[in-house]
């Protein structure tokens, strides 16, 4: 299958919005594209009309293809429930509730079988997959069990953008580590850095982007400055019962596309090799 898989140096960096962008990117270029993430874990959800329940940022990413929302976009929503316990939904329906013992224990091999076959459903429709990852790939006392990270790049077979978030400072030392704590397989996955929600002036931070790429030989495809706005989040906290409108969407998804080498972007999509 054609795509990327967009993961994070840690939670909250702006990956959920990445994906959003590029999803409508592509859709405004007349690309037939779709956004997967295989596990959410939130407490945020939104019900359709066919009373499925589903993440708020795959929904938003629907919307952004262009495309109406599919159970197989994001087949396993966790919604904790409280007393270490979490509600299991299943392709939109809520199947069972478990703690977190319980669910590593008797979900992972299942797990696995159902993203496999929502990709190859998603793939036989749509040209391109724009995968998300959750919270960091390198949480070493889950990566044996995982089924969000690197593990779904895998069964994808996708080029992985790793994104990182300046804001809060670290933003050298999450990259690296990210990178040196992969196995040297999954590490070559990686074929561009996003510096995301950068606030200054940008050139002042070229030194920066230069000492990434020659200490991690990974290009940084962009550096996009924070931007206020009011798009549906996985991680955040609930802005309102209204949706972004489509105008909100273009608006970001064009502000990422002015900081981002969008050529180079596609040419990971491709799963061509990126120069510089």
């Amino acid at each position: 299958m054609k795509g990327l898989m967009v993961q994070g140096t840690a939670s909250s960096v702006g990956k959920s919005l990445v994906c959003t962008a590029i999803c409508r990117l592509l859709a405004n270029e007349g690309k037939r594209v779709a956004p997967f993430k295989s596990q959410n874990m939130s407490s945020l959800s939104i019900h359709l009309a066919d009373d499925m329940e589903v993440s708020v940022s795959q929904a938003l990413q629907a919307r952004a293809a262009k495309i109406p929302y599919l159970a197989e976009m994001n087949p396993i929503l966790l919604k904790p429930a409280g007393n270490m316990e979490t509600d299991i939904i299943i392709l939109g329906k809520k199947m069972n509730r478990l703690n977190g013992m319980r669910y590593r224990e008797q979900f992972f091999e299942e797990g696995q079988k159902l993203i496999q076959r929502s990709l190859e459903k998603l793939s036989s429709s749509y040209e391109y997959l724009i995968l998300e990852g959750a919270g960091s790939p390198v949480e070493m006392n889950l990566r044996d069990r995982e089924l969000v990270n690197m593990r779904v790049a895998d069964i994808a077979d996708v080029p992985v953008l790793l994104v990182a978030n300046i804001e809060y400072g670290g933003v050298f030392a999450s990259i690296a580590g990210t990178l040196a704590l992969l196995p040297e397989e999954q590490r070559a996955r990686v074929k561009g850095i996003v510096i995301n929600k950068f606030q200054g002036d940008i050139s002042l931070f070229q030194d920066g982007v230069d000492f990434i790429e020659t200490y991690t030989g990974v290009e940084v495809l962009g550096v996009i400055p924070f931007m206020q706005n009011d798009l549906e989040e996985e991680d955040g906290e609930r802005k309102g019962s209204e949706e972004a409108s489509d105008e909100q969407i273009n608006e970001w998804a064009n502000h990422v596309k002015k900081y981002v080498k969008w050529d180079k972007v596609l040419a990971v999509l491709e799963n061509d090799e990126v120069k510089s």
